[in-house]
């Protein structure tokens, strides 16, 4: 969906930073069974929605603790793959089951998108993008994001959740009325 933004409305993508569960411990944790209850309805709207446009879609029972991901992610950003790289973990992520907290997974999205996967897991082990993704994540908690996915159209509209393109269509169409 994002990919046919991209294409058809022009949309410039920048993916951002964001914990849901910060408290999750390096190793991840198993969901809990009230959260996976409530979660089995949506999962199942989800997994219609990317069937219907040919994608699998696998929901973890365990959260990956998700910081050398962004960290890795703010890595192929600086180096000019970003949506490509962050569209590898994504994949490995929701359409295979993989654990994005471990380096064999993130080394592997790396390579997919032409990316240097021992300078990224270097420079990601030394810190050099904590910082950063510290403060993207901060920033987007001032902004009042609480879930994700959230997309944030024109620093104005927020859609929450994974919702159904005409969500988007509506949003930007929105935009153009204001912009005139």
């Amino acid at each position: 969906m994002v990919a046919t933004l991209i294409e058809k409305h022009n949309a410039q993508v920048e993916w951002r930073p964001f914990y849901l569960r910060p408290d999750t411990p390096p190793e991840g944790m198993e969901l809990p069974d009230h959260i996976k209850s409530r979660m089995a309805e949506t999962n199942v709207r989800l997994k219609q929605m990317a069937n219907a446009v040919g994608l699998e879609m696998v929901f973890a029972t365990c959260i990956p603790n998700t910081r050398i991901a962004h960290e890795a992610t703010e890595y192929a950003r600086q180096k000019g793959k970003g949506f490509e790289f962050h569209h590898a973990v994504f994949d490995k992520f929701y359409g295979r089951g993989e654990d994005v907290s471990k380096w064999d997974v993130l080394r592997d999205a790396a390579l997919q998108v032409g990316l240097d996967a021992d300078e990224m897991q270097r420079e990601v082990e030394a810190g050099k993008y904590t910082a950063t993704v510290n403060a993207l994540v901060k920033e987007a908690s001032q902004i009042g994001v609480t879930g994700v996915p959230t997309y944030v159209l024109n620093d104005r509209y927020a859609i929450v959740g994974a919702q159904p393109y005409e969500a988007f269509l509506q949003a930007l169409e929105q935009i153009k009325k204001e912009q005139k």
